[in-house]
């Protein structure tokens, strides 16, 4: 589903980031599938928090920042009834916040390996 313009995409993705920040995410990447084929989305965001709490409090930062700063609401939120893994589809988008253990299993990054991955600082 990919129709937003790059710069609209940077702008997301900025903003998503930032949020993620606000509440201390750890380990965040930056999959980017642009020049790839057949995608479902032109990024995830994967980062982790170290408890159920922090993974809900990820989640809302980045769903109250995306909506104040580009009045963007994501179209679908999973996972939020035990906060392991919240998936957040922005469309071009797609937000995954894990707890460790959880990141440590699936290993997304490595599913995904011929993406361009961006560790983020």
């Amino acid at each position: 589903m990919k129709v937003k313009e790059q710069a609209d995409i940077k702008d997301l993705l900025d903003t998503i980031i930032e949020g993620i920040l606000l509440k201390k995410g750890q380990e965040i990447v930056n999959l980017d599938f642009a020049k790839l084929e057949n995608t479902v989305s032109s990024n995830f965001i994967i980062c982790q928090g170290n408890s159920n709490i922090q993974v809900e409090a990820i989640t809302q930062s980045v769903k109250k920042l995306v909506k104040e700063e580009l009045n963007e609401n994501p179209l679908h939120i999973e996972g939020l009834e035990n906060a392991h893994w919240i998936l957040m589809d922005y469309g071009d988008v797609f937000v995954h916040i894990f707890q460790k253990e959880f990141r440590d299993f699936y290993k997304l990054e490595e599913l995904w390996a011929d993406a361009k991955i961006e560790k983020i600082d």
